[in-house]
């Protein structure tokens, strides 16, 4: 967005002229690599920048993906990347970051905002241990588009003791991403504790009968508790991107 409004700018101060600002936007709204079509005008159009999916790509594929992203938006988020992807990245942009544990690639060419204690936050909720990786997930997208964060894993309802001494964190929040394998019962307990959005990510954590992921899916979407959204299983990035969605617009305009 701001590539476009300097480019306007511009044109709108003589520093550039209208034939030139034409073929500086030739390549809107995407750019074709041949092997993938980048959707450069995404934060144009919703805020935030396309992400990369880096699961199913090769290591120069991604590397390729980022670095032209980078180029244009100064920013980019990389998510189920592996190292060695990672290591590709780090070629041509030696600035990245990979967040182990979260599986994520994250690039950009300042850093990131120091947000005040005052601000409000995503708090994210893991029940296990083990769902850990994609509460992760969940925290590094949230933070990585500009939310603050704070953690609270390990708090299943196996000991529910755990989550209800950490009364101001879930009252203080401003959305909340919980994050469950097994049954997928934390979701609707945080749900009827709180007023704010909860949002609920199913794991594949669990023993055989929880198929994958599937009886904490069909848990959290027959929750009797309001408030409850539900996305699909092991889908940190989604659950991250949507509660930053529910904080932005519900912040003041200088968080935002």
């Amino acid at each position: 967005m701001e590539s476009v409004r300097d480019l306007l700018d511009a044109v709108r101060t003589g520093r550039m002229g209208v034939d030139e600002a034409l073929s500086a936007l030739k390549w809107a709204p995407y750019e074709d690599l041949g092997f993938a079509r980048l959707d450069t005008h995404r934060r144009l159009r919703t805020g935030t920048p396309e992400v990369v999916y880096c699961a199913g790509k090769t290591a120069p594929q991604v590397a390729q993906i980022v670095s032209r992203l980078f180029e244009r938006h100064g920013l980019v988020l990389g998510t189920r990347a592996t190292p060695e992807q990672f290591a590709a990245v780090r070629e041509v942009c030696p600035a990245a970051l990979y967040h182990e544990t979260a599986r994520a690639i994250e690039a950009r060419s300042r850093p990131r905002a120091t947000l005040p204690e005052s601000a409000p936050y995503i708090l994210v909720i893991s029940a296990g241990t083990s769902d850990q990786a994609v509460a992760e997930e969940a925290a590094v997208t949230a933070e990585v588009l500009g939310s603050a964060v704070r953690r609270l894993y390990d708090c299943g309802v196996a000991g529910l003791h755990r989550l209800l001494a950490e009364r101001s964190l879930l009252e203080g929040a401003g959305a909340i991403v919980v994050v469950a394998g097994m049954e997928g019962a934390l979701p609707s307990v945080v749900g009827g504790l709180v007023e704010q959005p909860v949002v609920a990510v199913p794991t594949s954590v669990g023993y055989g009968a929880n198929f994958q992921g599937l009886s904490a899916l069909l848990g959290m979407l027959n929750s009797c508790a309001t408030g409850v959204a539900v996305v699909n299983i092991d889908n940190g990035f989604g659950a991250g991107y949507f509660a930053h969605s529910i904080v932005r617009m519900r912040a003041a305009p200088e968080y935002g």
